[in-house]
């Protein structure tokens, strides 16, 4: 079985040793989506509400690049540090998974890369 490699100037590019994707078999496996700007990788200002749109759209043009899109993400997991913000958080997730939702967890985390609040990772059909 071949494994591509995912890469899209359409979300940021990966700041480390990793793709933003890989594909393999059928899924789509991503790594951590951020709430960083797509064209130079800095963190979006604003709350948790912007930072979870922002992680989404990221995350949708990584899984757009690799055939595939949000609805047909079977699992995500969502991070977080500060799960009082879960609520905030969940409206914003409901923007884009209103209906057949994925399997999703959501973990409570001391801190993410670049001082983001909120990171997520999926599984998706291609």
């Amino acid at each position: 079985m071949s494994i591509e490699y995912v890469e899209t100037g359409k979300a940021p590019e990966a700041f480390g040793p990793f793709s933003q994707a890989t594909k393999s078999g059928g899924w789509v496996f991503t790594s951590g989506a951020m709430p960083l700007n797509p064209s130079d990788g800095s963190l979006i200002s604003g709350g948790i509400a912007e930072q979870t749109r922002q992680t989404l759209k990221n995350l949708n043009s990584v899984l757009s690049e690799a055939g595939s899109s949000l609805s047909k993400v079977m699992l995500i997991t969502v991070y977080l540090t500060n799960m009082e913000e879960f609520s905030e958080m969940n409206t914003v997730y409901g923007e884009f998974f209103s209906e057949n939702c994925p399997a999703r967890a959501t973990v409570g985390v001391n801190a993410l890369a670049k001082d983001a609040k909120v990171e997520m990772q999926a599984v998706a059909l291609s």
